[in-house]
């Protein structure tokens, strides 16, 4: 998923800020129930995005909400507001948190296949590509999409192993219309 550069910068900023203050462990873990509630929430969300209520209520919200965090996330969550930047808050988090994973070395994997598997067959896939380093700090995301009719996509970085079914075909398929 692309991010904005709203949300890198303010991810950059806050990242540089915590890291002064010694905070960034404390707000990295909020960082991810900041994702969990924005993820979860669809009300918060639509509240958020409701252009004719002011920022002041949306704050007040917001402070209730996050109460139980820190300092420094309250107060980046009510700079965002302030900004108008409300709409960026998850991505803002969300890209935070990816931050500091490059910072220690978290490796983030993306495995998308058309059933739910087994751990056995996650591991054997995981181990089969040179792609992803097992044995040290991955963070692994997995994905069932149907519509791929079978095989994976494995995505690490910027890089990506397609073994789908539906790309399978879809090259055969190709492969006959230039003949």
């Amino acid at each position: 998923m692309l991010t904005s550069k709203v949300a890198k910068r303010y991810a950059q900023g806050l990242l540089d800020f915590t890291n002064e203050a010694g905070q960034t462990a404390t707000v990295f873990s909020e960082m991810k129930d900041v994702v969990k509630v924005m993820t979860e929430s669809k009300d918060l969300n639509k509240f958020f995005l409701t252009p004719y209520i002011d920022s002041k209520k949306k704050i007040e919200v917001a402070n209730e909400i996050f109460k139980g965090l820190s300092v420094s996330t309250q107060n980046l969550i009510t700079l965002v507001i302030k900004h108008g930047r409300e709409n960026q808050l998850k991505n803002i988090a969300q890209e935070f948190i990816n931050k500091v994973e490059d910072l220690n070395g978290v490796q983030r994997v993306t495995l998308t296949t058309a059933t739910p598997l087994s751990k056995e067959n996650l591991d054997q896939i995981l181990r089969s590509t040179n792609l992803v380093n097992t044995d040290s700090n991955f963070d692994l995301k997995v994905n069932v999409k149907p519509e791929i009719l079978g095989g994976y996509i494995l995505r690490v970085g910027d890089q990506q192993v397609d073994a789908s079914v539906k790309t399978k075909l879809n090259q055969v398929k190709k492969d006959f219309q230039l003949n």
